[in-house]
């Protein structure tokens, strides 16, 4: 799979499409078109290889063990290195604060004895105010 060019190779300014054409009635569309086509194109052909088979495979680390002969701590490695070229942190997303399974226990009382509904209980459980 190749990239598509994204940036001048002599000055790295963002490219801008100023034709598009049809190969099958050969119309022609002239215009400012991005170049821009998502996040994607940020990953090299070895790495966008590796996201669409962890997709194939349902993010299954285990089912790619043995599709890509690879073990697991390679496999995750593999996969912090795709999501950082993506221009994501992995973990930062997380909950900062972890609740306690006492914490867990009072929020699923309080649901039981009606002092908080059901959909307060799970956003009190998934770390949201």
């Amino acid at each position: 799979m190749k990239n598509t060019l994204t940036e001048c190779p002599v000055c790295d300014h963002p490219l801008t499409v100023t034709r598009l054409t049809c190969d099958n009635c050969s119309t022609n569309i002239e215009g400012s078109f991005s170049t821009s086509v998502g996040q994607f194109t940020k990953l090299s052909p070895e790495q966008a290889n590796f996201a669409l088979t962890f997709i194939r495979c349902e993010g299954r680390l285990n089912r790619m063990e043995d599709e890509l002969n690879m073990s697991y701590p390679t496999l995750r490695n593999r996969l912090v290195e795709v999501i950082r070229t993506l221009g994501f942190e992995p973990g930062k997303d997380e909950q900062s604060i972890r609740l306690t399974n006492d914490d867990r226990a009072k929020i699923l009382d309080d649901m039981s004895e009606g002092r908080i509904t059901y959909h307060e209980a799970r956003k009190l459980l998934a770390g949201e105010e």
